[in-house]
């Protein structure tokens, strides 16, 4: 694929899944080493991740790119839920792809780097897919389909130049067998973990710290949840709504203070401040609390197969408790959490991401 001639820096187009804001924040880290590097950047997002992109890149173009508008099942089970929607799902990847070349004529765009959107590639400009789950695990029930949604994903991963895996090529790594796959796509690379967080050292003057994100209703059901709980505590407690399309603070009680959005210097404080953080085990979020070092407690979205799976596999390891949405006590959870060690503090390395972008920019 050919981009443009070299009389202008790079364009390059980002473009961030708009499930939750955790693809759009793993995007932070991209953004920032092209801007660096002289690359001209613009956003390509919708809803959430786009007001969260715009508020991070204030100075930056950034442009509507619709979303799937995929329906979080409450009552339903996730496998009829998401079968029920396949037929509107594949005509949103058939107009995703459709858009995106238009974004490309009319930007002249060189370079288009996807987080997690399949239809996203472009045959006018270089593609990447950003993308930690090689392996997309399916619930127990219906492991007999492992196969074919693998190589479903894997015809995905090809129609793109080059695939970009955030994790450690080597263990111990984050993702395990999610980022990990004994085919590995021939154009496939660890690039290392992606933060947009600062480690920094500050008093602990929260006692906990729920930072939500994710899909909705099930967002909304557990901050209702965490903040009666934390009214009864008598904690100092802090929710971070991920609500980032309004700047509101607001004081659910003397010991709970509600923010809509924090940016990556504010969450970084907060996190540093944070005896204990509540959140959902999304692989953004494992990331950010792996380079900060929290100790954490994980409730993951109920039938999402993948915070499941990372959920399991912390609490295995010792490193974070967890516990599921319906029948979760914060009490319960903060006592059971003593004997859990937190994660230990591990610098992200981004030379591998900074060799990609270079090696992108010159194409």
């Amino acid at each position: 694929m050919r981009g443009h001639p070299m009389s202008r820096s790079k364009r390059i187009l980002v473009a961030p899944l708009d499930w939750g804001l955790g693809h759009a924040t793993r995007c932070i880290p991209v953004i920032t080493e092209l801007l660096e590097r002289g690359a001209e950047v613009i956003i390509a997002a919708d809803k959430r991740p786009l007001n969260l992109l715009r508020r991070e890149f204030p100075s930056l173009q950034a442009v509507t790119f619709p979303g799937y508008d995929i329906e979080y099942p409450v009552n339903e089970s996730m496998l009829r839920s998401m079968l029920r929607q396949l037929p509107s799902l594949y005509q949103a990847f058939r107009r995703e792809h459709r858009y995106l070349e238009t974004l490309v004529r009319l930007h002249r765009i060189d370079a288009v780097i996807s987080d997690n959107r399949f239809g996203a590639y472009s045959r006018h400009a270089r593609s990447v897919y950003l993308v930690h789950q090689l392996n997309i695990l399916l619930p127990p029930h219906i492991a007999f389909g492992q196969a074919l949604v693998s190589s479903v994903n894997r015809r995905i991963c090809e129609r793109y130049d080059e695939v970009w895996i955030p994790d450690h090529r080597e263990e111990p790594s984050l993702g395990g067998p999610l980022s990990h796959s004994r085919r590995l796509p021939r154009n496939a690379h660890y690039i290392g973990p992606l933060s947009r967080l600062q480690r920094t050292e500050r008093a602990k003057e929260i006692d906990v710290l729920a930072v939500l994100s994710g899909p909705e209703p099930q967002r909304t059901l557990l901050e209702e949840r965490l903040a009666e709980q934390m009214k009864r505590t008598g904690l100092q407690c802090v929710i971070v709504r991920g609500k980032p399309e309004q700047n509101v603070t607001m004081r659910l009680a003397p010991n709970v203070l509600m923010v809509n959005s924090m940016n990556a210097a504010e969450l970084s404080a907060a996190i540093a401040s944070a005896r204990m953080v509540v959140s959902r085990p999304g692989y953004s979020t494992v990331m950010d609390l792996s380079h900060t070092g929290a100790r954490a407690i994980f409730i993951p979205t109920p039938q999402q197969t993948e915070q499941e799976h990372l959920a399991r596999s912390l609490r295995g390891q010792n490193v974070a408790y967890s516990e599921e949405q319906n029948d979760f006590d914060l009490v319960r959870a903060l006592a059971a959490s003593e004997s859990f060690t937190g994660f230990t503090p591990r610098d992200h390395d981004r030379a591998a991401l900074r060799a990609h972008i270079d090696a992108l920019l010159k194409v």
